[in-house]
C-alpha cells in the first residue's frame, strides 16, 4: 500500500546490521544475531537471523513489536571467530526514541575486541 508520500508503505520496522572482521578486513559471514525488546517481564527476543555473505543481517520486525523502548543485539561470535576467542557472544543495548527512523548498529570485529556505533 503507497503511503502520502508516494513511497511503498512498509509493515517492518527499519532495524539493520553489518560486522566486518577488522583483521582479514571482510564482513563475518553467517554469524548469528538474537534481537530482543526489554519489558516488564525481562527481555524477550523479537527476530533473529544470520548475516549474509555481505556480513549484513536486516531484521524484519513486525511493527507492533517495533517501538520505543530498550533493546539489545546479541552477536554470537564464537562459531565464526573459533574456539579462542576471548569474547563468545557480544551484546550491544540500546534505545529506540523514534520507531519511525531506521536503525543501525555495525560491529567492527576482531579476536579480542570490538566496536560498535549508530550507524546510518
Amino acid at each position: 500500500m503507497p503511503s502520502t508520500d508516494g513511497t511503498a508503505a512498509t509493515s517492518h520496522a527499519k532495524i539493520s546490521t553489518h560486522i566486518l572482521d577488522t583483521v582479514t578486513g571482510d564482513p563475518a559471514r553467517d554469524v548469528y544475531v538474537r534481537l530482543e525488546r526489554r519489558d516488564s517481564d525481562g527481555w524477550k527476543l523479537i527476530a533473529e537471523g544470520r548475516t549474509d555473505d555481505d556480513g549484513r543481517l536486516r531484521h524484519r520486525v513486525p511493527l507492533h513489536d517495533w517501538q520505543a523502548g530498550g533493546y539489545r543485539l546479541v552477536f554470537y561470535v564464537e562459531p565464526y571467530l573459533g574456539g579462542e576467542a576471548f569474547f563468545p557472544e557480544i551484546t550491544v543495548a540500546f534505545h529506540v526514541h523514534d520507531p519511525g527512523r531506521h536503525y543501525h548498529v555495525p560491529l567492527l570485529l576482531s579476536r579480542y575486541g570490538y566496536t560498535t556505533y549508530r550507524g546510518s
